[in-house]
C-alpha cells in the first residue's frame, strides 16, 4: 500500500482562494499556499511540489512566467493553471510550455479536486515510466561480440 501523500502548492494572490483551495485538499494531501514568485521559488526549493495550482493574473510576476520558470527548475510538478481570464491564447501558451491542465474559475471543489487527483496520478506514472525504460536499456559498459 502506497502512503505516500501529494504535495501540492497553491499559487493565488486572492487569500480567500488560496484558504479555499487549501480547506478543499486537507487531509488528501501535503497542502501549501503562496501568493508570490519569491515564496513560490522558496517553498519549492525546500520541498518541491508534485502538482502547482497557479492562478494566471498575479502582482510582481504573471502566471505564464512562473509556469515557464517552473518547468525550466522543477519539470517534474505537474502545473494546473487556474484562471478568472481565460483566453485562447494563455490556454495555448500554458499547454505549449507544458501546463498539465488549463481550469477556469469559477472552479467548484471537485473540479480541484478531481484535477489534482489527475495530475498526481500523472506525475507518478511518468516516474513509473522514466524508471521502467531506464531499467530496460542495455548497459552500454557491456560489449557484446
Amino acid at each position: 500500500m502506497n502512503t505516500q501523500q501529494a504535495r501540492i502548492l497553491i499559487v493565488d494572490d486572492e487569500e480567500v482562494v488560496r484558504r479555499s483551495f487549501m480547506r478543499i485538499l486537507e487531509g488528501n494531501c501535503k497542502v501549501q499556499a503562496v501568493w508570490n514568485w519569491t515564496q513560490v521559488a522558496e517553498a519549492m526549493q525546500q520541498h518541491p511540489a508534485d502538482v502547482v495550482l497557479l492562478d494566471l493574473r498575479m502582482p510582481e510576476m504573471d502566471g505564464i512566467t512562473v509556469l515557464r520558470a517552473l518547468k525550466q527548475r522543477w519539470p517534474e510538478s505537474e502545473v494546473i493553471v487556474i484562471t478568472g481570464y481565460p483566453t485562447l491564447e494563455t490556454a495555448k501558451q500554458a499547454v505549449s510550455l507544458g501546463a498539465y491542465d488549463y481550469l477556469t474559475k469559477p472552479i467548484n471543489p471537485e473540479q480541484v479536486i478531481h484535477a489534482s487527483n489527475a495530475a498526481w496520478l500523472h506525475k507518478r506514472w511518468a516516474l513509473h515510466r522514466d524508471r521502467s525504460a531506464a531499467r530496460a536499456q542495455p548497459d552500454s559498459s557491456r560489449t557484446t561480440s
